[in-house]
């Protein structure tokens, strides 16, 4: 008896001893605040927070005798006209625009200027003006009729306004007393907020470029030196001005910096849709980050999506706004070709809420739509479970901002936007086909059978160029056949 005591101490104080080892182990490698970047633990982050989407209650058109009959059947008694006691009448010509009831089933709503309600169906309506929307936006918390409250460029702002929304009040439990006695909510984003877009930039045509670009009829010059201009451009990083520079020094070859930008425009024009339409090998982790440039003085931005396993750019747009429309067409760029997403999908981007704001708007999509989520990696240090694990997949877009602003660098700036287009699309070129990356073992990301052939890199812009032409041609007859059926 006493053995059997004596085993089961034994065994109670070793696993004492594990739990003390366990709960070390959690207290040590496990924080307890792990999560705490999520938003819902600070209004100041509220901000950054996209809301899921709101109810939608379409416009239905009604039958005003079919539903007089149906209440009738219902309570058992009918609907009568409206009685008048203050002698006013409402005249014949007007009626419900919701279930077309004559104007006996109308009440006179505010004294005789203009507003109605509908005794049958209860609208409320003005004649004269829109009252039949296409649909209402709702407070998916509420069910509270959102407001608009702000027009911008691409979308309208509606919020809830109703003061005893669940979402309202639970936000507003998290600001501190200071903020609410100084009346200062208005610096938190605590009410439900929806952004309606105006502009359909899934119609847009992603191969836009400059239009003002030389034809590639040479009258003093070759193929072989807009081949050399590009080479010290682009690969070399070289200003116009000493690339016209350098031809001359080296090969006594006199092209001003004015013809090189032109030689530039041509090439990107022509490089563009085969750098955009080559069958990339996509895996199932995007990884996505914007960085800015400055154009005649004034903050630009360029929107980076590349694939975080072939480390090569799918995805790339030159904007003048850091809004959520380019990132929708960055986003277009990379998804271009993929009809589904597997379940183990990721895309990781930083903080911004344009990310989370555009992939809602994928999923809006009526041909194709795309569902997946967006793992924002938030600050600069590894606070968190999702920084320390997705960490790595923001370095990488981080190393490529910084390896296309050692390009960038020697240009100080450019003098408009379309400069900064075929700019970025010549580099994106040059980076997907033509540099030889170490994290490759010194091999470019993307091989092609007759860049491979080429002896010398001037060789290869020439070839990348007739690549170029014969995807446009291949576009051309696509869309003939389109519209020919």
């Amino acid at each position: 008896m006493n053995s059997i005591i004596t085993y089961l101490l034994l065994i109670i104080q070793y696993q004492n001893q594990q739990i003390r080892w366990l709960l070390l182990f959690i207290s040590k490698y496990i924080p307890l605040k792990q999560w705490a970047h999520d938003d819902v633990h600070s209004p100041k982050y509220q901000k950054f927070k996209t809301d899921k989407l709101p109810v939608i209650q379409p416009f239905v058109k009604l039958d005003w005798s079919f539903l007089l009959a149906y209440y009738e059947w219902k309570y058992g008694k009918k609907v009568k006209p409206v009685q008048r006691r203050n002698g006013k009448k409402i005249p014949e010509i007007v009626s419900c625009p919701r279930c077309s009831a004559t104007h006996h089933y109308l009440y006179d709503n505010n004294g005789g200027n203009g507003q109605y309600q509908c005794k049958i169906c209860s609208q409320t309506f003005i004649t004269g003006e829109r009252v039949t929307k296409p649909f209402k936006l709702k407070c998916p918390y509420c069910t509270h009729v959102l407001s608009p409250k702000k027009h911008r460029t691409f979308f309208i702002v509606h919020k809830c306004i109703n003061d005893k929304c669940s979402y309202y009040l639970h936000h507003l439990k998290s600001v501190d007393a200071e903020s609410l006695k100084n009346n200062e909510k208005f610096k938190f984003k605590l009410r439900y907020i929806y952004r309606e877009f105006t502009v359909d930039f899934f119609a847009m045509d992603l191969l836009s470029l400059p239009k003002y670009a030389s034809s590639l009829k040479f009258r003093k010059q070759n193929a072989h030196i807009m081949s050399l201009c590009l080479t010290f451009h682009v690969n070399l990083g070289l200003s116009l001005r000493k690339t016209s520079q350098a031809l001359e020094d080296l090969y006594n070859i006199r092209v001003s910096h004015t013809m090189v930008a032109n030689y530039c425009k041509t090439a990107a024009v022509v490089i563009k849709p085969f750098v955009d339409h080559y069958a990339y090998n996509k895996s199932d982790s995007f990884t996505a980050d914007e960085t800015y440039i400055k154009v005649k003085g004034v903050k630009g931005y360029i929107w980076f999506i590349m694939d975080a396993v072939s480390k090569s750019i799918i995805g790339y747009r030159v904007s003048d706004n850091r809004s959520v429309g380019p990132c929708i067409l960055a986003m277009r760029m990379a998804f271009k070709g993929i009809k589904s997403l597997s379940s183990s999908f990721q895309f990781i981007a930083d903080g911004y809420s344009a990310y989370p704001l555009a992939a809602q708007q994928f999923s809006l999509k009526e041909h194709n739509p795309l569902l997946f989520d967006i793992t924002q990696v938030i600050g600069l240090t590894n606070d968190d479970a999702v920084s320390k694990k997705f960490r790595p997949f923001k370095q990488v877009v981080e190393r490529l901002n910084r390896t296309f602003k050692e390009s960038y660098r020697c240009t100080c700036g450019y003098d408009h936007f379309d400069g900064a287009n075929y700019s970025v699309a010549l580099w994106v070129a040059y980076y997907n086909f033509l540099r030889k990356h170490s994290s490759f073992n010194g091999n470019v990301l993307n091989s092609h059978q007759m860049l491979e052939s080429a002896q010398n890199m001037p060789g290869k812009w020439q070839i990348l160029i007739s690549l170029g032409q014969q995807t446009i041609l291949q576009l051309q007859k696509e869309k003939e056949a389109t519209v020919c059926s």
